[in-house]
């Protein structure tokens, strides 16, 4: 949503937390940092290296989704995000510092949340090259079970398409 708040992010996820903190000060750092407005289509790009509440506030602040291909995802079970505005090409990889030890949930949501963005992340350069806009594919109907399916998700077998499910590669050690 264009000009979203804290509200708005809570509203999306469905409560406040230490978590969705930690993505809305991230897309607050980005927009900050990289001169960001709300997304409409894919003018920014996230790649989240967590699955995690975080990833709400990004899509609500930054208008990143999986739908519109410019939320993506390479888990590597941190708390960081590369976000990337397209017409510039500038990126920033924002890391969440480590934070004091021994902290209950509650303490620690106050904590993350009485810091700003520049207190809580280290900014680094990202290592992840920007991907290519999303692309439209043709949809062809998958030899084996009959689904539909992204020609660039089939293999083609005897000629035939086969969706991933129906696929079996073939292997001279099958176990």
């Amino acid at each position: 949503m264009k000009n979203a708040t804290w509200a708005d992010c809570a509203a999306f996820h469905g409560h406040e937390c230490g978590g969705l903190t930690i993505g809305y000060k991230a897309a607050l750092y980005a927009i900050e940092l990289l001169g960001l407005s709300f997304s409409d289509d894919e003018e920014v790009c996230c790649i989240s290296e967590n699955d995690a509440c975080g990833v709400d506030a990004i899509q609500v602040m930054l208008g990143c989704s999986a739908g519109k291909g410019n939320l993506m995802f390479h888990l590597s079970g941190k708390q960081a995000f590369n976000i990337y505005e397209r017409k510039s090409g500038r990126s920033v990889r924002l890391v969440l510092r480590e934070r004091p030890e021994g902290m209950s949930r509650e303490e620690s949501f106050r904590y993350m949340q009485s810091k700003s963005p520049a207190e809580l992340f280290d900014v680094k350069e990202t290592r992840i090259p920007l991907p290519e806009g999303a692309r439209l594919f043709r949809s062809v109907k998958c030899a084996g079970c009959g689904e539909v399916c992204a020609e660039s998700f089939t293999h083609s077998v005897d000629g035939k398409p086969l969706c991933r499910d129906c696929y079996k590669p073939y292997t001279r050690f099958d176990v």
